[in-house]
């Protein structure tokens, strides 16, 4: 028996559901979507109007955001308005963004370092 772990529940299966959570989180349309829908409810049409995918495309990637709990629908009349189930997804979606800007200023920082003097690493090698 594990320590923590229920009877019956396998050690792995809360990392099984933590990777599949970030798997459905990884595709390109579905994170631009998230994004979106930060600054509020937002119909499809607006969504379609922002993405360039077909609409079958979008309708499936937000059938899975539906299903994972992250996104809610709801129909006005014969409009579908999409809206993010809580605000702990746009927190997510921000935390992601520091850590990218983050990683992405230091490679641009070494970048910068390699273009201003491409002898500089020898030089640092001591040869």
């Amino acid at each position: 028996m594990t320590i923590g772990v229920p009877p019956g529940r396998r050690p792995g299966a809360l990392y099984q559901v933590k990777a599949e959570f970030f798997r459905m989180l990884g595709h390109p349309v579905r994170i631009r979507v998230l994004e979106l829908l930060q600054a509020g409810p937002t119909p499809v049409r607006a969504l379609l109007a922002e993405l360039e995918v077909e609409p079958s495309s979008l309708s499936q990637q937000l059938a899975v955001l539906r299903r994972a709990g992250i996104v809610t629908a709801t129909r006005e009349g014969s409009t579908v308005v999409y809206a993010l189930a809580g605000g702990d997804v746009a927190d997510l979606l921000r935390s992601a963004r520091r850590i990218l800007t983050g990683l992405l200023a230091d490679r641009n920082l070494l970048l910068a370092e390699l273009r201003t003097d491409p002898d500089q690493a020898l030089r640092g090698t001591g040869s």
